[in-house]
């Protein structure tokens, strides 16, 4: 299957020959099995102190004292409850454990073909529409492969330019307009802003325009080697918009 290849103006410039990996049958279900792995892999271990709710000067009355039978805090006279799983300031019947392993997994040959099935989706315009991308230009044939040149843009501007010209630098602006405060208990822990994802640009691993995309909201850079299944299906929807340079599709040969 062969591919246009465009220029920095937007404009047709060649043709080149997909790889092989870019013909995988679509599997939404094992795509979504390899985020889900992909994103249990990288939990931190986390868990309660051993000792919490445990250190208390506690004592027991006994029975026949018409009182329950739990540790009482020897400092109040034996009336405040302690300790005990069921009691008021007491500790937790079942806490999480640091060292359960939290992750999932998934066999070579299933993250191989899931890798491979996400990229294939991103070559069907109708799902990356669908996905909720949004695209001016629909004559546009995907995936989106771009001459060597943009390795070597160097500044934003250029690189908004070059989105401008194949229509596709209204999805940067969805973006930065759908940027909202999260819910819960992140907004405390740095991470108080939550960007929809947009362009995904693969360019190869010495490519000095990373730079150049790399402050646009919602876009993410990477090379073919270190180009993971979380990268083309964010939260496991397949199709994510993406970009690519002539050398990088022939570095993904290997896949």
């Amino acid at each position: 299957m062969q591919t246009v290849i465009y220029g920095l103006d937007g404009e047709k410039k060649d043709e080149m020959d997909l790889p092989s990996s870019f013909m995988e049958e679509i599997r939404p279900d094992l795509i979504k099995k390899a985020v889900e792995a992909f994103e249990a892999n990288n939990k931190q271990p986390y868990g309660a102190y051993p000792e919490a709710g445990m250190r208390h000067a506690t004592e027991m009355e006994g029975v026949g004292q018409g009182m329950a039978r739990v540790q009482r805090l020897t400092q109040y006279g034996g009336a405040q409850a302690a300790e005990s799983p069921q009691t008021r300031g007491g500790r937790k019947a079942h806490p999480p454990k640091a060292k359960k392993d939290l992750g999932k997994k998934l066999n070579r040959q299933a993250k191989a073909k899931a890798r491979r099935s996400a990229l294939s989706a991103m070559k069907d315009f109708e799902t990356v529409k669908g996905r909720g991308h949004k695209i001016d230009d629909e004559s546009l044939e995907f995936p989106i492969v771009i001459e060597d040149d943009i390795e070597d843009l160097e500044k934003t501007k250029e690189a908004v330019e070059l989105l401008e010209n194949l229509g596709i630098y209204s999805d940067v602006k969805r973006a930065k307009e759908g940027k909202n405060i999260r819910s819960g208990k992140g907004k405390m822990r740095d991470r108080k802003y939550r960007t929809p994802k947009s362009l995904l640009v693969v360019l190869s691993e010495d490519a000095v325009g990373k730079r150049a995309f790399s402050n646009l909201p919602g876009v993410t850079v990477k090379n073919p080697k270190n180009l993971t299944i979380h990268d083309m299906a964010p939260g496991g929807s397949m199709g994510r918009l993406a970009l690519f340079s002539v050398n990088a599709i022939e570095e993904m040969e290997a896949w």
